[in-house]
This record gives C-alpha cells, structure tokens and sequence, in this order.
C-alpha cells in the first residue's frame, strides 16, 4: 500500500479533489446524499468495523447521478441549449437523461445492443433518446463522440472527462464527512471514473486511506492497462458486473489518474461476484448490481488482512438486468 502526504500530491489529483469539493456543493440540490450503514456478520468473527456506501439508494439506483449532473451544470447557456450526448451501459445513461431532464436540456444517449432493453427503456422514461450502436460499449461510445462532435455537441463521457470524475469524487467528500477515521474503501472499477474522483479526494484529505480498486477477472481492461502503462485492447468475457464491462476510449485520463490514486488492486471471479450478491440479499433484503457486488466481493476475500480496521465498501448501485436477475435466482 502506498500513501502520500499532501505535500507530494501531484498538481492534478489536488485539482481533481478541489473540484469534487465544488462539485458536492453544486449538485447537492438534485443529488441525496446517500447514508452509510455499518454491516455486522458479513463473515463469521470478521475482525474489521465494515460500512457499505449506499449509492444504490441515490437517484436513478447509481452514483453516476452525481457525475451527470456536475457535469450538466457546469455547461455555458450556449452548450446548454445545443443539448448533449452521452455513451453507457445503463447507468450512465440513466444519470444524463435525469440530470437533463433536472436542467431542462436535451439529451440523446448511445448504447450497445448488449445493453437490457429495461435499461434503456427507463433512459427513455427520463427524456432521453436512444440510439443503439453495434455491439460494444466502446464502440458506442466512440460513436457517440463522434456524433457529438459532428453536431456542435458536449459529448458527456462515463469516465474520460474531468467534471464527471469530479462528480463521482463526491462521494469521498461526503465519506470521509459520515467517517471521519477510514482505513481502506473498496470501489468497483470499470472506466475508472468512480475510484478515479474517489481516489483523487482521498489522496489529498485522508492519505492514510488506502484506496483499493476491485474489478470482475472476465473484465479487467483498466487493471491490465494500468500494468502496462498504457491503454490496451483487453479480451473480455461475459460478466455479472455489467456496468465496469467495455473498453476503454484512447487517450482517457482515467489512466494516469488511477495509476497514482490506487494503492492495491483485486480481482475477483463470477462466482465470489453472485456469492456476494446473494450475501447481500440474504442479510438486508437488498438487490445490488453486479458491480456493486465486485467490491464487496474483493473485501470477502481478503478480510484476514482488514482484521482491526474500518473500512468502507461504496455499494455502487442497485440496477439489475433481467440476465443478472436470473443468474442470482
């Protein structure tokens, strides 16, 4: 584990968390600011103080509200009025189409076909239109950029925009507020936008907080690249983590942001990934989404090392497709 003090920060990670502190103030009016609740007898004799970070209780059931919604009210009037266009599995698409609709502005929102037709359908519940584009994420998103860019458009990236990882960075701001002592917090990973924002804060208002990114083995394209030190072309397999799945776009930010905010990494298979899941259910009645699932799972398997400590969970989100649902039974 690495920790740094604020000293040694580098200039854009202070940035980076600077904006997440203007962020929390900025979207508090259409955000909740989601509790924290301590989860006893997740093992037997766990030895750790463990808090779940309940975003799937926000809005739309995901965190991806609050980087929407930062970025949508940091539009000019002008950019405001051209409307905006967005790329996603599912939740993100979710947050600009609700953030949008917040701001009174127009959105459109490019999927793949793999995304669940529920998904979309309450995308389009929100305002948003749909347009479906091949048959990875990737290569939705792309597409999207590029429509954006024909059409004098903000394109609103999941992850590859600074505002959005700001958003998401919110959440530290209000975690480290509800705990003030915090050893470790455990995120799911996909684009890196979610343990980027997280990471960024933690770097700079509470170094001592190790910063683990967790990520579905059928999945790892942001861990593999993060190896590598540059953005590479990951083999994926099916996974029940939907949201983390997909490539990355070339040149996003989120991988040097997460090669310095991230201080261990795990990874975790399909089926610690629906065992956590169904812990989840059994015990509080709750259904979580896969990528939810993916950092309880990574803190399931390693709580030996976590004996004495208190740490957080960041239950990113309870939005399940109709795929997922039956594989949890």
């Amino acid at each position: 584990m690495k920790n740094v003090g604020r000293a040694t920060v580098p200039r854009a990670i202070a940035g980076l968390s600077a904006q997440a502190i203007e962020a929390a103030e900025r979207i508090q009016p259409v955000v909740v600011e989601t509790p924290v609740e301590q989860i006893k007898d997740l093992v037997p004799d766990m030895g750790a103080e463990v808090f779940f970070k309940l975003e799937n209780l926000q809005k739309t059931g995901s965190f991806k509200l609050r980087g929407a919604s930062n970025k949508i009210l940091s539009l000019s009037p002008d950019q405001a009025a051209q409307g905006v266009i967005a790329a996603s599995n599912g939740n993100h698409g979710l947050g600009v189409a609700a953030a949008a609709r917040e701001a009174g502005i127009a959105a459109e929102v490019y999927v793949s076909n793999h995304v669940s037709a529920s998904k979309t359908r309450r995308i389009e519940e929100y305002g948003a239109r749909i347009q479906r584009i091949g048959n990875d994420p990737l290569e939705a998103e792309l597409a999207a950029r590029a429509a954006a860019g024909e059409q004098d458009k903000v394109f609103i990236s999941p992850y590859n925009d600074v505002e959005v990882i700001a958003g998401q960075g919110t959440i530290a701001v209000e975690l480290l507020r509800q705990l003030p002592q915090l050893d470790a917090v455990f995120v799911a990973v996909g684009g890196g936008g979610l343990v980027g924002g997280i990471g960024a804060h933690m770097k700079c208002a509470s170094p001592q907080t190790e910063v683990v990114g967790c990520w579905p083995k059928n999945s790892p394209v942001l861990y593999e690249s993060i190896q590598a030190g540059r953005i590479l072309d990951v083999a994926e397999e099916a996974t029940l983590s939907e949201s983390t799945a997909g490539g990355l776009e070339p040149g996003s930010v989120t991988l040097g942001i997460c090669s310095y905010v991230i201080d261990s990494s795990i990874l975790v298979s399909e089926t610690e990934i629906l065992d956590a899941m169904r812990r989840v259910r059994a015990m509080k009645g709750w259904v979580i989404e896969g990528a939810a699932a993916v950092a309880l799972a990574a803190f399931l398997k390693n709580t030996e090392r976590y004996r004495g400590k208190r740490v957080a969970v960041v239950i990113c989100g309870a939005n399940v497709s109709e795929k997922v649902l039956s594989a949890l039974g």
